[in-house]
């Protein structure tokens, strides 16, 4: 499970409101039958339209700044394994949102009218998706870069060729292409993986985009708030603010197994992902003491969960090459990074 928070991006060919953000999350819509379509839905409602989204969306931003961001985007990327468990992506992913979200609020320390923020103070939509594509930063891209280098090299000499700018022989440069197509380590459906291409198997996720301000568009509430458990003075009295991001994360897992009936091993919670990075010999030990079948299940999720890895996994501490503990522990904490846990 990995989940991302962003907030709204602000300048360049991004405008002020929402509009660009939802009309991204429609893109699989296009061309489908209305009954084939992904709808919006909140915690009381579903196929919301795009354009109530927008207008929800952008007129809760009382008194915010152009400076400021007026929605938060959290992506929440199950795995294939947990995804393995659903019995009906869309309603099932739909029926973990409405109770992730009641997790979300609880992360806030904050209080509104002297009472804790419930469900009901946020405004907020989400959307399943069903399709992921290959990006410049997934790991499988990046180690068929070389490949690709080479590939686009002899593409140019062909092509210069053909045009007569010079000389060579246009089928002997094509046979070395096909090589290099095949010798490419990381391959789907006997292709090299390139960017930009479909990611097979199941790739559901969901999108929220949640307000800034609360419900009644008084309240500013940032989950970007690097204030934890913390007090300030507002108006001559003392009120709580912040977001727990590790009580976040941490309850997304739970209510996930919760929900859905999953029974999560140990290298997919957050706190080992977290103890990978901050405290490895402690990950390690945890790792080693799991029982012989739970501990199979761990390493080929670990080869299989996009972390860079060499072939084979040592089985003790004793044995632990440090080139593989470096090369494992600097690809989990990229991906860590790039899920904007905020360790």
């Amino acid at each position: 499970m990995y989940i991302t928070i962003t907030p709204q991006k602000l300048g360049g060919n991004y405008s002020q409101g929402s509009g660009d953000f939802v009309g991204y999350l429609e893109k699989e819509n296009q061309g489908l039958e209305q009954e084939e379509m992904e709808h919006f839905f909140n915690q009381y409602g579903d196929r919301i339209s795009a354009k109530e989204v927008v207008k929800d969306i952008d007129g809760n931003g009382a008194k915010l700044k152009k400076t400021e961001p007026k929605f938060y985007s959290i992506t929440v990327s199950p795995s294939k394994y947990e995804l393995n468990r659903l019995q009906n992506s869309s309603e099932d992913l739909k029926r973990y949102t409405r109770e992730l979200m009641k997790d979300y609020v609880t992360s806030f320390n904050r209080e509104i009218n002297g009472r804790p923020i419930t469900i009901d103070n946020i405004k907020y939509y989400a959307k399943i998706e069903h399709q992921r594509t290959f990006k410049g930063t997934d790991w499988q891209i990046k180690e068929n870069q070389p490949y690709a280098t080479k590939i686009l090299q002899l593409k140019t000499k062909i092509r210069r060729i053909e045009e007569g700018r010079t000389e060579g022989n246009s089928k002997r440069l094509q046979q070395k292409i096909d090589r290099l197509e095949k010798e490419a380590p990381h391959q789907q459906d006997g292709k090299r993986i390139v960017q930009g291409m479909p990611k097979a198997g199941n790739q559901s996720h969901i999108h929220i985009i949640v307000s800034r301000k609360d419900a009644s568009n008084t309240f500013s509430l940032s989950p970007g708030s690097k204030h934890k458990a913390s007090e300030v003075k507002m108006h001559g009295k003392k009120i709580k603010r912040g977001f727990d991001r590790d009580t976040f994360f941490q309850n997304a897992e739970k209510t996930f197994d919760k929900t859905l009936g999953y029974e999560r091993n140990f290298v997919e919670t957050y706190k080992a992902r977290k103890d990978f990075v901050k405290n490895p010999k402690v990950y390690f030990a945890s790792l080693m003491k799991l029982p012989a079948n739970e501990k199979a299940i761990a390493f080929k999720m670990m080869k299989e969960g996009g972390v860079p890895m060499l072939p084979s996994i040592p089985v003790t501490q004793a044995q632990l090459a440090m080139k593989v503990f470096n090369r494992l522990r600097r690809g989990v904490e990229v991906t860590i990074k790039s899920s904007s846990i905020g360790i």
